[in-house]
């Protein structure tokens, strides 16, 4: 491993407090209406905050979709839908499992009756 990549990390692997992540949106979401502009204004205080342009541009575009400024599925609703997966796929494995064990019973109850 080079002297360089030594003691780096991974953005994707960077983790962000919700403190700095909010304060970081409040920032472009106030720069954005205070002078009318879009354009840089993320990349301009990623910089300044040290966090990473597409990190921040993605918090942006979230809030702006759970405040109802444009359109997408908002944050409460993501979690809903995570949680309702998950459910999901814990029933059909507690299914898969029972249907197995019905199986091996009657198996077992028609091998009884034939003995």
């Amino acid at each position: 491993m080079s002297e360089s990549t030594k003691g780096s990390v991974h953005p994707a692997q960077k983790r962000y407090p919700d403190e700095l992540k909010q304060r970081a949106v409040r920032m472009v979401l106030q720069t954005m209406e205070e002078t009318g502009e879009r354009q840089g204004v993320i990349g301009r205080i990623a910089r300044q905050l040290g966090i990473g342009t597409e990190s921040l541009r993605s918090w942006v575009h979230q809030a702006e979709v759970d405040s109802g400024r444009r359109p997408g599925v908002p944050t409460e609703e993501r979690r809903r839908i995570a949680a309702l997966e998950k459910e999901n796929r814990e029933l059909r494995r507690a299914n898969e499992i029972l249907r197995a064990a019905s199986a091996y019973f009657a198996a077992a109850e028609l091998d009884r009756r034939f003995r």
